[in-house]
């Protein structure tokens, strides 16, 4: 039967779903600032079934998923290296995925993190779909989150962040991202798209849904679309490697 259970991944836990079924695909999934679980949720859990879909959620903290040190997280090892060094081939190792069968999945903070670590690491992650992402998160700065010690200024923060790291010609071939318009996010997701899109760097995004704003109401309500655009990539990405 499929369930959540909490195992050891490169010497730290993490949240493991595994449907019944062997999976053709997996997701790595980034948690929010808030550090909630996806097993809580049960439109996620059930998704994941239908779509025979493994996950592994890493537990970073409030680490906002930077390649920075954060003492929440860990004294020396970077968030971002974790993922890309433990997480993902532990993905792949586990449920036997090639180097392109494992998407990524952020809500929030995990949300930014995820954009962030696949625009600088489009071979690792080709896949990726955030739901309400804190892009522009070095407006936090100084307001007592980990931030203020990860960065040496408000302004070295925001050079990190997700827009700063897009490139013209190499990005992941699948993009998505989604933020209600009442969001306090909303603008920093505007303005990816803008850059993204003056850029000419393919990616899908929605706006314009309402649905409850920075809530898990509407964290739910865009599940099955983000989910769904994981799976649709993955797919062709397979195909792409026949």
């Amino acid at each position: 039967m499929e369930t959540w259970r909490e195992i050891s991944v490169g010497g730290k836990i993490a949240e493991v779903f595994e449907p019944f079924e062997t999976p053709r695909f997996a997701l790595v999934y980034l948690h929010t600032f808030a550090q909630e679980s996806l097993e809580d949720h049960g439109s996620f859990t059930k998704l994941l079934n239908e779509l025979n879909l493994a996950c592994v959620c890493p537990r970073g903290g409030r680490c906002f998923w930077a390649d920075r040190v954060c003492s929440e997280f860990d004294p020396n090892l970077t968030p971002e290296r974790y993922v890309l060094d433990a997480v993902l081939p532990f993905a792949q190792q586990r449920w036997s995925l090639g180097p392109r069968g494992v998407g990524l999945l952020g809500i929030d903070m995990g949300g930014q993190g995820a954009l962030r670590m696949a625009l600088k690491h489009p071979e690792q992650f080709p896949v990726v779909a955030a739901i309400a992402p804190s892009i522009e998160y070095h407006e936090l700065y100084w307001s007592g989150t980990p931030i203020d010690q990860m960065y040496a200024s408000r302004e070295e923060c925001r050079q990190d962040t997700a827009p700063m790291h897009v490139h013209p010609t190499n990005f992941p071939p699948h993009i998505f991202f989604a933020c209600d318009p009442t969001d306090p996010w909303w603008r920093g997701c505007d303005r990816l798209n803008e850059k993204m899109a003056a850029l000419g760097v393919a990616h899908e995004c929605d706006l314009q849904t309402r649905a409850g704003g920075h809530t898990w109401d509407y964290f739910n309500a865009m599940a099955e679309r983000s989910l769904q655009f994981l799976v649709a990539g993955l797919e062709r990405e397979a195909r792409r490697l026949l």
